[in-house]
């Protein structure tokens, strides 16, 4: 198939055949879009066709899910099935009880309600509150599907940097070990053999005054994993008082999502996005580099 473009709610693909009915093209919508959402699409009456034209109904109109509000986020990357945005410090992704307002997917309903996209943001992965970095979301339930499975096969990457306490004795490695809640504390995990497998590798780019700059790379995606790893190693972020890190001039624990890598959903290309350092990372950065 080739020539695809979006008209409306609908995908437009010109095939090099006259199609007669959906089993002359079957195998071929199955390979990019995948046999379950061809199902689905089907049975809606999504898939129509007429000589070498073919149609998909990827874009249908959707309501949001949570009231619309803005806030001051920054759009790193936006296309037909998705957008990537840079989560600023102190904001949930999505609300975890009922009525809570000002997470991540109020702002992108804003973003997506005034630039006329009426569509429907869905996250694909999540940040800690206090992180900041780049947050990947599909704007339809089809890309949704793909960027889901793309998370599974482990084909979305996501790259961190950190300002971490003292010097690791070596310049690389892998942590493997495995996270657990920890029973004394509601929100606290730690490594416990019982634990859920995770796999965090780290760099060191530079040795600075007391800290670190460390490079992370997630195997895995398990809550608060970078932080509980970290202070396992014995190099707990700074500011991370939850986990053993001392106060330094931040707020919150010092650690930035730095770049985010993933298939778009329709061609499989590979997309990078980099986020900038917040200021308060960066201002922290400056001053244990004197």
């Amino acid at each position: 198939m080739n020539a695809r473009r979006r008209k409306g709610e609908w995908l437009e693909w010109t095939v090099k055949r006259d199609v007669h009915s959906i089993e002359d093209i079957r195998e071929e919508l199955v390979e990019t879009i995948g046999g379950r959402f061809l199902t689905k699409l089907n049975r809606s009456g999504g898939i129509q066709w007429k000589g070498r034209r073919v149609m998909l109904r990827l874009f249908p109109e959707e309501t949001l899910q949570y009231e619309p509000e803005w806030a001051d986020i920054e759009v790193l990357y936006e296309d037909d099935f998705s957008l990537v945005v840079n989560k600023p410090p102190g904001m949930k992704v999505h609300p975890t009880r009922e009525g809570e307002s000002g997470t991540l997917l109020h702002a992108l309903g804003w973003h997506l309600e005034s630039t006329g996209q009426r569509c429907r943001p869905r996250p694909i992965h999540r940040l800690d509150e206090d992180t900041t970095g780049p947050v990947l979301a599909a704007k339809n339930e089809w890309a949704q599907y793909r960027l889901d499975e793309a998370m599974r096969d482990k084909r979305v990457e996501r790259i961190y940097v950190a300002l971490v306490q003292g010097h690791p004795s070596d310049n690389s490695g892998m942590i493997d070990a495995p996270i657990g809640r920890d029973r004394h504390h509601a929100t606290r995990r730690r490594v416990s053999r019982t634990g859920d497998a995770a796999v965090t590798r780290y760099e060191v780019l530079e040795r600075l005054r007391s800290a670190s700059l460390v490079r992370l790379r997630l195997e895995t995606g398990r809550t608060h994993q970078i932080r509980v790893h970290m202070s396992h190693l014995g190099h707990p972020l700074l500011g991370d008082l939850l986990y053993g890190g001392r106060a330094a001039g931040m707020a919150r624990q010092a650690l930035h999502g730095d770049v985010l890598m993933f298939p778009e959903p329709l061609t499989g290309e590979r997309v990078q996005v980099r986020a900038p350092w917040p200021e308060d990372f960066a201002a922290l950065y400056e001053q244990l580099k004197k």
